[in-house]
């Protein structure tokens, strides 16, 4: 071989080796102790004096809700203190009519880990994670556990906390990151008795997963756009470009997906498993103070609307998990159980970016119509 042979297949094999222990399932470069959470919400339009957004009857008869219901305690899981989130829940609750759920009354109870700043984006999720678990599942109670910041571990102990708690049926976690290396070691976490079950957010950034909705052991929320008729009734139902998705570089392909037999995962875990209305421009009303502004109402999309209120959902059933889902939506009548989304894509990737029949990588098995699986 010539001089300039051996050099040329010198170059290449430092160029595939550099690149190689830069992808995603070797670099030992990002672990869990650099994970830092962000809440994907998203604001539409500006905040006004009267509510502008979904109310919760519109979203419950879109989705065949039930208008009461609701057993255990719904933990939700956010970081940073919100002050204020029990009068802004029922200010909301009074609204649009939901019963009162205060800390008296033994409905409402916030649960802080030491945090003692608060921070506006997080706030904010929080108002839309309580009030919209709150809507959905009026009769369940409510344990926001609020961490001291949202870095991985003080996350992980405000879900350790609700985990113990005996009462607690569903845990919301409506935020996420990039997936890191040493992932896998952190599943146990997900784990609780046999009534509990775990929700995350797919993200907010189109295709590409990211943890905890990665995670086996959790139900990884993705998002749709709801377009309407002039009486508010859906019209269709799309994937949401903005809605997290894909292949796990770490997280093997769970028996629940095995057994459905995804396409194209090659043995790893697929997300997301179900989905909700995301899209900002059909987003929810939400309350939040904000000083002494009096503009408190927004209208609130990403996500992150979606993991509490499938919390609720599993409130009300008691049987939103994923083993259900994946046999469910593989059964004659899957019909029954999910609205199949087949329009739509959260990137240019093919066949991973695109909504199709049965299940996908932006919207997963589909949007739900029932709160029993």
């Amino acid at each position: 071989m010539s001089k300039g042979g051996i050099k040329l297949v010198i170059f290449l094999s430092l160029f595939f080796l550099f690149n190689f222990l830069l992808s995603p399932k070797v670099s030992a470069a990002y672990r869990f102790s650099q994970f830092k959470a962000h809440p994907p919400i998203h604001i539409f339009g500006s905040a006004q004096k009267i509510p502008g957004g979904l109310s919760p009857q519109e979203i419950k008869n879109i989705y065949h809700l039930p208008n009461d219901g609701g057993r255990g305690t719904i933990a939700i899981i956010g970081a940073y203190d919100d002050a204020n989130i029990e009068k802004d829940l029922n200010i909301f609750s009074k609204q649009f009519g939901l019963p009162e759920c205060t800390t008296k009354n033994g409905c409402f109870e916030k649960h802080n880990l030491g945090a003692t700043k608060s921070d506006s984006g997080w706030s904010l999720e929080t108002s839309l994670d309580v009030e919209w678990s709150h809507a959905i599942a009026p009769q369940a109670k409510i344990l926001l556990v609020e961490a001291k910041t949202p870095s991985g571990q003080n996350l992980l102990d405000a879900i350790d906390y609700a985990v113990k708690q005996k009462d607690v049926v569903a845990i919301s976690m409506s935020w996420g990151g990039a997936e890191f290396s040493d992932e896998v070691n952190l599943d146990s976490h997900f784990i609780g008795n046999n009534k509990v079950s775990f929700f995350a957010s797919s993200g907010d950034d189109g295709t590409g997963p990211s943890w905890p909705a990665a995670s086996p052991n959790v139900v990884a929320v993705g998002g749709t756009t709801l377009l309407f008729n002039k009486d508010m009734t859906a019209k269709k139902e799309n994937a949401w470009s903005g809605s997290g998705g894909g292949i796990s570089a770490y997280e093997t392909q769970p028996d629940f997906q095995k057994n459905y037999s995804i396409s194209k995962s090659k043995g790893y875990r697929a997300i997301p498993d179900v989905a909700y209305n995301a899209d900002p421009a059909s987003g929810f009303s939400v309350y939040k103070t904000t000083g002494k502004d009096k503009n408190n109402w927004y209208v609130l999309g990403g996500t992150s609307a979606g993991a509490p209120q499938w919390a609720a959902i599993h409130s009300l059933g008691l049987s939103a998990y994923n083993k259900n889902f994946y046999a469910d939506k593989a059964s004659g009548n899957n019909v029954n159980y999910f609205n199949d989304i087949i329009s739509g894509k959260n990137g240019d990737c093919g066949y991973l970016c695109s909504a199709r029949k049965h299940y996908d990588y932006v919207t997963g098995l589909g949007s739900p119509l029932t709160v029993n699986f």
